[in-house]
């Protein structure tokens, strides 16, 4: 949703544009020199084009004078377009089997894009009271916030050491060790370093490493691997309050949007006769609703170097 800064910067953007244009006609165009921007051979691009491509855009807290030279940049890139636009109409692209697909594609995606917000848009705000709580319940994400320096050293589950891993973490045993270990062994795995915030870390996997200390590990079973995660260093960098509540405002609105959204899916297809055809008709089928982005879990991490890690993804809202 837009902010009240940004509503307040696209207000002064229409109204810019409403002077500035006004003033080069007549008394008689001052309501058509409002709406429309500029004119492309018979197409028209409105000022509402523009404020659309422009409430996508992060103008909070610009200038009105730096809000004017972005809608100018955003004018000429509409008026690029609609030239290509009409190129590719009078070259019957817009014909073609290939780009009707994706027009379609577009459609469905626009609507069903379109649902979704209107139940999020019906849904209450989080009151103070529950930011508040949010914000007492969570003080590893603010008050005792920590940066950490993890090392990781990543097992295939199918290898079937996890208890050997448990006995390294709690008996303190380095990285070096534990690598040197599964080496001898001939055991494949993969490993490396990185520097997370605490609001980078998935909460479930974040409950687990605020509790250890520098240079204590824990190990962490996934589905397809298991992590031995140490703690290297780590440093206090807790947020003040007043900066932690809007995020968690916001954090909460995307969660309650999330769940609103998941809950009414759930019934639509409760309700629907739905027919799986052809090969998908062979396995039985249980698809997952597909919602707005929402706060991301712990996800197994896989052996090969191209890896998505255990910490590469966070708590996404309160970024």
């Amino acid at each position: 949703m837009t902010s009240s800064k940004s509503r307040l910067a696209l207000s002064v953007l229409a109204t810019t544009l409403a002077l500035g244009l006004s003033a080069c006609g007549k008394k008689d165009d001052e309501k058509v020199a409002t709406q429309v921007a500029a004119r492309v051979g018979s197409e028209e691009i409105s000022v509402h084009q523009i404020n659309q491509v422009l409430s996508r855009t992060n103008t909070a807290g610009a200038t009105p004078q730096a809000v004017q030279t972005m809608s100018r940049e955003v004018l000429e890139k509409l008026i690029d377009q609609q030239l290509a636009v009409e190129q590719a109409t009078e070259s019957k692209l817009n014909r073609s089997p290939e780009v009707v697909s994706q027009l379609e594609a577009s459609r469905r995606d626009i609507l069903a894009r379109a649902y979704m917000q209107k139940i999020a848009a019906a849904l209450s705000k989080p009151t103070p009271e529950e930011i508040k709580k949010y914000h007492v319940e969570h003080p590893q994400l603010f008050s005792e916030r920590r940066v950490f320096n993890v090392q990781e050293i990543l097992v295939p589950a199918a290898a079937g050491v996890t208890e050997q891993l448990r006995d390294f973490a709690s008996a303190g045993k380095s990285m070096e060790e534990a690598a040197a270990w599964l080496k001898g062994k001939d055991i494949k795995f993969g490993g490396g370093s990185a520097t997370r915030a605490a609001e980078q870390i998935p909460l479930e996997l974040l409950a687990q490493i605020h509790t250890l200390k520098d240079g204590q590990s824990v190990v962490i079973q996934g589905p397809q691997a298991v992590t031995l995660l140490r703690v290297a260093s780590s440093q206090l960098s807790p947020i003040p309050e007043a900066a932690a509540l809007p995020r968690i405002e916001q954090f909460l609105t995307n969660q309650r949007a999330s769940e609103a959204v998941a809950a009414n899916i759930k019934q639509l297809r409760s309700a629907a006769k739905i027919d799986y055809m052809g090969e998908f008709a062979k396995a039985e089928a249980s698809p997952t609703a597909a919602t707005p982005a929402a706060p991301t879990t712990a996800q197994a991490p896989a052996t090969d170097g191209k890896a998505t890690t255990a910490l590469e993804k966070g708590v996404a809202g309160l970024k």
